[in-house]
């Protein structure tokens, strides 16, 4: 067996990056961007009035007037220049005319007519947005996971197309005679395969494409025929079949098909029977077939592989937290403990649930949390720190 970080640094190894394609902006939400971006202009491409207000021709002091002379609006520019005694109405957007120095705020001023009398100080450029203040032309936005207000930048930045990786294509393979899909009526040996549909929602959510094949059956025959159908992926994840027992074929039938095996069992739990490797010449992870240990190690390692397809830091973010309850001493694995994080005094805490069974969907629906507990570590009173990952 070896241990967790030497398992997801051989799995991360395997995950070479996808190519890319190039995007319409409307299209490139949630998509991870591959090069950087350039801004085509300057934002604000004028100095523009930051507030509804006047543009004055020169700083002032309460109690001087100004004889306006026109007005600016967004899109609307004023078509001249003002002199020192000047100003114009201006709103919120509008490009500071020729000769203006400041915007004094319409609540700070009284109109009577076609002058103003100042109410407040006016200073050189107050109110005002600089041109450029925002980017300028030529500036560039780094490669990243493009959200919603990463759209808006581009959008002003004259962006009209972004290069983006191209989703990882995971084909996800469930084995067993015990598995039947959900609507169909299981017989008295049979249960629902749940575990798919899990790892398809966790691939989806990291930005990859999930391919669900059929259920393979224990035989050879059957393994083969689905591993057949994997073509074009980018990953392929099985589900069960990788222990040691009469039944379990999957490590058998992918050494028949050339399998490079990375690594099989790791020092951990749930999970300790997975595998790793490239068969078919496609990167491949072995995912345990109880659902919290497929689903577990889904989070601690094949997340991770797609974030490295797609050009992300791909180690899961460590956090640290107080116990909400002892903890005896730990075996000989790491564990990985469903847990619930909570705010308690203003500190996160993170408290395991008794229940541990790697079979328990029902908890792990109830766990927002892993609690790490590090082989061989001691009893854990509650209240002391320890590392944990969010789920």
């Amino acid at each position: 067996m070896i241990s967790v970080e030497d398992a997801l640094a051989r799995c991360i190894a395997l995950a070479a990056a996808t190519d890319t394609e190039i995007l319409p902006l409307r299209r490139a939400n949630n998509r991870v961007m591959a090069t950087a971006a350039t801004a085509q202009l300057t934002q604000p491409p004028f100095d523009a009035a930051a507030m509804d207000g006047y543009a004055l021709g020169r700083p002032a002091t309460p109690g001087e007037s100004f004889s306006v002379i026109g007005e600016a609006g967004a899109g609307h520019g004023f078509q001249g220049s003002i002199a020192p005694h000047q100003a114009i109405r201006i709103f919120t957007g509008a490009p500071l005319p020729e000769g203006g120095v400041s915007v004094a705020i319409q609540e700070d001023i009284s109109r009577d007519g076609d002058k103003i009398i100042l109410n407040t100080p006016a200073k050189p450029g107050d109110n005002i947005r600089p041109r450029g203040q925002d980017f300028v032309r030529g500036q560039t936005l780094s490669p990243r996971l493009l959200r919603p207000n990463d759209l808006a930048l581009l959008a002003a930045m004259n962006v009209a197309a972004v290069t983006v990786r191209r989703r990882p294509i995971v084909a996800l393979i469930a084995s067993g005679d015990e598995l039947v899909m959900p609507g169909e009526s299981p017989g008295p040996d049979q249960i629902i395969a749940s575990n798919t549909f899990a790892l398809a929602a966790m691939v989806e959510a990291a930005g990859g494409e999930a391919r669900m094949l059929p259920i393979a059956r224990d035989t050879e025959a059957s393994l083969r025929a689905v591993f057949a159908l994997t073509e074009g992926a980018d990953l392929i994840v099985t589900i069960g079949g990788a222990s040691v027992g009469d039944h379990d074929l999957v490590g058998k039938v992918a050494t028949d098909l050339g399998l490079e095996r990375a690594f099989w069992q790791i020092a951990m739990r749930p999970g300790k029977p997975l595998m790793a490797g490239k068969v078919l010449g496609i990167p491949m992870l072995g995912l345990p077939g109880n659902p919290v240990s497929a689903i577990v190690c889904g989070h601690l390692f094949l997340v991770p592989m797609l974030k490295a397809m797609l050009g992300l830091p791909p180690k899961p973010q460590i956090l640290s937290a107080r116990l909400g309850a002892d903890q005896p001493a730990n075996g000989p694995r790491d564990h990985y403990m469903r847990a619930r994080l909570t705010v308690e005094d203003g500190k996160p805490t993170v408290t395991a649930f008794e229940r541990q069974d790697s079979a328990l969907l029902t908890i792990l629906t109830e766990a927002n949390a892993l609690l790490i507990r590090p082989m061989g570590d001691g009893p854990r009173a509650a209240g002391e720190m320890a590392n944990y990952i969010a789920i």
